[in-house]
């Protein structure tokens, strides 16, 4: 569940409504009138809680403790939990698509033929590790003839070449024109997730760094490069430099220190020598006149950087990201070096995926669309979506309800909140129009050749954007992701169909589970759209100051007060939550719980919902939100998220919005002695 940046373009109810025709359980409807729920009685496993632990000491355990202590994660996993086990569902779903479609081949051109040729010729390890290097061989080649810095902005500008800069260009949105694409560039150019992994001091992280400049010298060997170690100690050091530049993670999240739209002739003074024309027209972007800079204070900095270091430390840069970037479609030998460093060292994953999950990922991300109208037939029926929307328009009655109650905005704001949340788009399930493959060509046996064309080919469709006006129809998910997103520009909260599924939806499940699981994620998504940073998109998804600026003082004040919160929380020793990282999610969190239970008081007309196996109704919806946030992650991947990540961890997801709600307090009993209480004062209310 996200928020959908500018970053994200190029590259988070169903529940049934007590007393509606649908046949939702009431007092009036027992629960055995409907058919099973697919978990437990009414969609909760009570088998997984731990009833030696007081829902107010730890609420995650009370809900999911013998859950997590009879759970192991997979080997080659480096996280367990509710959101991947349907993503391992959905995987096995489109394993079975795929397979069906390579079985039955088609006409050269055909869907058919294209998803049967990329999955099987990215199956075949073995045609790949007998063609070796020579697939990738004219990209090494390019690399050793580079002489000048011109040169190399020319290679890494070109598309279909998967190496790194310092410095990125994509075309995404243009935040204050909903209308139009625009060239959007980024700081980029590191090996490890974020700046803090060449900077920290701790010896997990001086440990990681001599495993990356290891990894890195092992890459270029097996590349054919002399003097590897050398070359892999100047590649680390200038990576660091760069580092050292990149703005703290945190600082990135704001949209509007983000939006800095300079002229072609404004960046070239950035930094005068470097090859700015160049890399645009390497990239099919000459005639491009507008660029949004993000870290725009960094970016002279970084282009001057790049123009003062030796073309002989590019050089090898540009091959160990070209051979990693690739990895999957090398030897095994290379793909092998790869995941020992960035999965086993960095994730603390234990086992490679096997092959098929990786081909089926591979597969979504050339053809996702493809697969995705075969899935929705299959594994979304009407009945979901019509249920969907029924139940996002209840949340959004339940959330205008709460706008009028807010006690620190004004009147004056609140008429247009109300506006922006009127104009919510919600998408559900699939697009109304897909993706054209016609022009990305799929050849059998040539699993680089694939990739590469694959990359051109959705480069191509980026261009191509940049001459019309944007498609608000688009989607930025395919159909079997399970995730779900709020994208400010075009003010429209997104559900795809793989997210509708238990834990978080089931047409016969108890509502008030539902309510509590995806009506929370319906809560969150909407609420993306009034947190720190998509609060500042209007009605249209214009970037713009649209609140009283008394009213954004107060905002300020109650939204740091749930960073503070949430920086108390202590995941790994010394290392806590980023509580300005993660606000937006955290924001989402609160009002979307906080608006969902609001919705499922609304559903029950006043009426006290039935008591099921001693559980009340109220009951039932926060361990329905619980119950989606049941998530085990080893300590290499938790370090990763707090680091990098702007969500909070699973375990945090569950305890930290509930410690805020009155309702959690009455329904559980929670005593001020109690570890997750937070006094009345204290309590944070946004939405």
């Amino acid at each position: 569940m996200m928020m959908l940046t500018r970053r994200a373009l190029g590259a988070s109810s169903v529940a049934l409504l007590a007393g509606c025709a649908t046949g939702a359980a009431t007092e009036e409807t027992p629960v055995a009138a409907r058919p099973p729920a697919a978990i437990g009685a009414w969609g909760f496993d009570l088998s997984g809680r731990d009833l030696t632990v007081r829902p107010g000491d730890d609420f995650f355990k009370y809900a999911s403790g013998t859950w997590a202590a009879n759970t192991q994660i997979p080997a080659d996993r480096s996280r367990w939990g509710a959101f991947d086990m349907l993503r391992e569902k959905a995987d096995q779903d489109v394993r079975v698509i795929i397979e069906e479609v390579a079985l039955a081949g088609g006409a050269p051109g055909s869907i058919q033929q294209k998803i049967a040729d990329y999955y099987n010729t990215f199956l075949n390890q073995d045609a790949i590790d007998a063609a070796g290097l020579a697939p990738i061989q004219p990209e090494i080649a390019q690399i050793t003839a580079i002489r000048t810095h011109e040169d190399a902005i020319r290679l890494i500008s070109a598309p279909g070449v998967a190496v790194t800069s310092p410095i990125a260009i994509f075309v995404g949105l243009d935040d204050r024109n909903p209308d139009r694409y625009i060239c959007n560039m980024v700081h980029a150019g590191i090996g490890l997730p974020e700046r803090e992994y060449y900077r920290r001091t701790e010896d997990q992280f001086v440990q990681i760094r001599a495993a990356y400049v290891a990894n890195i010298e092992r890459l270029l060997t097996l590349a054919g490069e002399r003097d590897a170690a050398r070359k892999a100690r100047a590649v680390m050091a200038f990576e660091t430099r760069i580092a050292e530049l990149h703005w703290p993670v945190a600082d990135r999240r704001d949209r509007d220190r983000t939006y800095n739209l300079k002229t072609r002739a404004e960046l070239r003074a950035l930094a005068p020598r470097f090859p700015w024309d160049a890399g645009f027209e390497a990239a099919g972007l000459g005639g491009v006149q507008e660029v949004v800079v993000s870290e725009l204070s960094a970016m002279g900095p970084l282009a001057n950087l790049f123009m003062a270091t030796p073309v002989s430390t590019l050089k090898p840069y540009l091959l160990a990201a070209l051979i990693r970037n690739n990895a999957a479609v090398l030897p095994k030998e290379i793909d092998d070096a790869v995941f020992d460093f960035f999965g086993k060292t960095l994730n603390g994953q234990p086992q490679q995926r096997e092959r098929w999950k990786r081909a089926v990922q591979a597969v979504n991300g050339a053809l996702g669309e493809a697969i995705g109208q075969i899935y929705v037939q299959r594994h979304f029926p009407p009945a979901s979506k019509s249920q969907m929307q029924e139940l996002v328009e209840n949340l959004r009655t339940a959330y205008g309800q709460r706008i009028d109650q807010l006690s620190w905005m004004s009147a004056e704001t609140k008429v247009a909140a109300r506006e922006k949340l009127a104009a919510f788009r919600p998408k559900i399930g699939y697009p109304d129009r897909w993706k054209d493959y016609s022009a990305l060509e799929v050849r059998a046996g040539d699993a680089y050749g694939n990739n590469k064309r694959q990359q051109i080919f959705d480069w191509n469709f980026d261009l191509a954007r940049l001459s019309r006006p944007t498609d608000k129809d688009e989607w930025f998910m395919t159909p079997q992701t399970v995730n779900a997103y709020y994208n400010p520009t075009f003010n429209e909260i997104v559900f795809p169909a793989a997210i509708l599924q238990p834990p978080f939806f089931d047409p016969n499940a108890d509502p008030a589970v539902n309510y509590g699981a995806i009506g929370g994620v319906i809560g969150h998504e909407m609420g993306h759209g009034f947190d720190d940073q998509g609060a500042k998109s209007d009605a249209r998804g214009v970037l713009r100051d649209w609140w009283n600026a008394e009213d954004v003082r107060r905002f300020e004040e109650v939204t740091g007060r749930l960073a503070a919160q949430y920086e108390q929380f202590e995941p790994l020793p010394g290392l806590r939550l980023n509580g300005r990282l993660t606000l937006g999610e955290n924001i989402g969190d609160n009002g979307g719980l906080q608006v969902a239970y609001h919705a499922y008081r609304l559903s029950l007309g006043g009426r006290e919902a039935a008591v099921l196996d001693g559980i009340t109704g109220d009951q039932r919806f926060f361990l329905g939100w619980a119950q989606v946030w049941r998530t085990l992650m080893r300590d290499e991947a938790m370090r990763n998220q707090v680091l990098n990540g702007p969500h909070s961890p699973g375990y945090y997801r569950a305890n930290g919005p509930v410690r805020n709600m009155d309702a959690w307090y009455a329904a559980f009993d929670v005593q001020p002695d109690d570890d997750l209480y937070v006094a009345p004062a204290d309590r944070v209310t946004i939405w």
